[in-house]
């Protein structure tokens, strides 16, 4: 897929992607197809259940760090509000977002059925999307895209997007894949075509970014890492580590 450089925040023109969106048509069928079984812990969604805890934990001891207070909270690319529902459940003001009809519906059906996950904050979703947003003035304290970099054309770009709806003094939350061998091998095909983790075509290993590309894309957005972490599985679950050769999460705020 050729890329095409634009500083506005929006993926290229595809035959699966409208120009002047940061969605791709193709990704929302992808993950709406996967709606039903989100909150299957032993579904296709298994890794994210898994890894969950450890992301939300994460996110919410750096934000308590910074503010001390409830914050409002963009989860960009919600699905079907794993860690929407987590973080208004520490209680965060949540706004869960998603281009995918289907994952949205299955996210306020969960929210339905289980009203206490988010009684200590707020939490509503939206099928929208980060430049729906921008223009209706929204703005967030924190705004968090947890595995959904790796999904877009231009890293670059969507870290401009993603700055513009941020608060003063706001923070942005990225968690994706590492493009090394061992992601290839674990991440890629172990995990599609061997374990059978996740549905095949889930990922594509040449899109994931590095570390290094990260720091690259938040400068030229006016940001800088200001934490990075690795997240590896274990028996008793997934856990941070100074290894960041496949999972990694990175904290961003204004240069």
């Amino acid at each position: 897929m050729a890329r095409q450089h634009r500083r506005d925040g929006t993926m290229q023109a595809t035959s699966t992607t409208p120009a002047g969106s940061s969605i791709s048509t193709q990704e929302i069928a992808r993950f709406d197809a996967l709606a039903s079984r989100w909150w299957d812990p032993d579904g296709p969604m298994r890794p994210l259940h898994r890894m969950n805890p450890l992301r939300v934990g994460w996110i919410d001891r750096r934000l308590r760090r910074r503010a001390g207070t409830r914050l409002r909270v963009l989860d960009l690319g919600c699905g079907a509000g794993l860690a929407s529902e987590a973080l208004a459940a520490l209680g965060h003001d949540v706004l869960g977002v998603d281009a995918a009809p289907e994952a949205i519906t299955a996210a306020r059906a969960h929210q339905a059925t289980h009203p206490a996950a988010a009684h200590a904050g707020t939490l509503s979703y939206r099928c929208s999307s980060a430049e729906a947003l921008l223009q209706e003035g929204e703005r967030f304290d924190a705004v968090i895209a947890l595995e959904v970099i790796e999904h877009v054309a231009e890293p670059d770009g969507f870290l401009d997007l993603l700055r513009g709806l941020l608060r003063p003094d706001g923070v942005i939350v990225i968690s994706t894949l590492n493009r090394t061998l061992r992601s290839l091998a674990t991440a890629k095909i172990g995990a599609e075509y061997v374990l059978r983790l996740l549905p095949a075509g889930t990922h594509d290993w040449r899109r994931f970014v590095t570390p290094a590309e990260l720091g690259r894309s938040a400068h030229a957005a006016g940001l800088r890492v200001a934490d990075l972490a690795g997240m590896v599985p274990g028996p008793q679950g997934w856990r941070e580590s100074r290894d960041t050769a496949v999972n990694y999460i990175a904290l961003l705020e204004s240069q």
